[in-house]
């Protein structure tokens, strides 16, 4: 995914660990996020709703990605059940083709003008 994005001169910074995910992002902030579910230390859902609880970080669009079932149907759900919190936020389910998150990302970029 990485290498894909910075073939289309995407600038790609990388982060492995969730409980330092909301600093970084907090002192980055990019133009736009991509966020695992699955993270080693941390639920991507926690960063999720600490990023859209921020004032500083809760306008950066969000593309959360999961091949897990029920993480993604929970998400899906918070999404649909509270759209002004989640607003931003765009979930892909694993499998996805990687042209479908390019298209994503820059219709993303396009919409906020970053």
């Amino acid at each position: 995914m990485r290498r894909v994005l910075e073939d289309e001169q995407y600038q790609v910074s990388i982060l492995q660990e969730g409980k330092d995910a909301f600093i970084r992002v907090k002192s980055m902030l990019p133009d736009l996020l991509i966020l695992d579910l699955k993270l080693g230390d941390m639920s991507g859902q926690d960063v999720l709703k600490e990023l859209k609880s921020d004032a500083a970080t809760a306008d950066i669009p969000v593309i959360v990605y999961t091949a897990a079932v029920l993480e993604a149907d929970e998400v899906s759900r918070l999404i649909e059940n509270n759209p002004q919190f989640y607003n931003g936020v765009y979930l892909l389910r694993k499998p996805f083709e990687l042209t479908v998150l390019l298209d994503k990302v820059e219709e993303l970029l396009d919409v906020t003008g970053r």
